[in-house]
């Protein structure tokens, strides 16, 4: 009978110690399933801070460039047709000729003036989409006489996240900007093709292009500054070059 009471005694505090080593148990894997959880959320909120800074950071420099973008038009074409009007009118002498032409220099400017309110608005981007945003700015080159600009868009246009909109339009100014600036070349061509939900943009000049060896000129062009946003929204970049046959970028974005 002793016996049995004392197996009985032992069987219970097994159990009991066995209970709270499996209480002690739980209570620590809950606890690592908190901390990882809370490191989860932390990482997410980070990531999406760093998103959205992102994004203003793209809006900002975009805005920033198209004010020089205006700086440019506003000296080098308006100004000058305005100029031109200005002159005319000194030399008017009453005849139907001179005030017709006096009349098409300013319906130039006012021409000029319209492109460029589109352009000053800084919700432009949120207003239009990519495809409309890069005829402004191929219209615009052309205009100018910076380039001789193309754009081609193939398949039904597809609705992009404004987000989304925002970057890739960073990275073709940035490649637009290098192109008109540097590459000295004299055409670019842009296309956009929409095919399964994917969209590959393909931006291409006949420039003085370089070695992709060369990691000057590869910073230069800022490449890995677009695969940075490039990532930002999932994007797949790619940049070709070849001395004296110019540069292509290709973006694939999933949609």
């Amino acid at each position: 009978m002793h016996e049995e009471k004392i197996n009985i005694d032992t069987t219970i505090v097994i159990s009991t110690l066995t209970l709270l080593v499996l209480i002690i148990i739980i209570i620590i894997f809950f606890s690592v399933f908190i901390k990882r959880k809370n490191k989860l959320l932390a990482e997410k909120q980070q990531a999406k801070r760093e998103f959205e800074n992102a994004i203003a950071e793209t809006q900002i420099e975009i805005r920033e460039q198209t004010l020089r973008n205006i700086s440019w038009e506003l000296h080098d074409n308006i100004g000058q047709l305005l100029t031109l009007a200005k002159i005319q009118l000194h030399q008017l002498d009453n005849t139907n000729e001179n005030v017709a032409e006096v009349s098409d220099t300013i319906s130039k400017s006012l021409t000029e003036l319209r492109a460029l309110s589109k352009l000053i608005n800084p919700d432009a981007l949120k207003n239009i989409m990519l495809p409309e945003a890069l005829s402004l700015e191929v219209a615009r080159f052309n205009r100018l006489n910076f380039i001789e600009a193309t754009l081609t868009i193939n398949g039904d246009e597809e609705i992009i996240d404004d987000k989304a909109e925002i970057i890739l339009f960073r990275i073709l100014q940035e490649f637009f900007s290098n192109t008109i600036k540097h590459a000295k070349a004299s055409q670019l061509d842009v296309s956009l093709a929409y095919e399964n939900k994917v969209l590959t943009i393909i931006a291409k000049d006949n420039g003085k292009g370089f070695e992709k060896s060369n990691n000057n000129l590869n910073k230069g062009i800022g490449l890995q500054n677009m695969k940075s946003r490039g990532k930002l929204i999932g994007a797949e970049i790619e940049l070709e070059s070849e001395l004296e046959k110019g540069t292509k970028l290709t973006i694939i974005h999933y949609l």
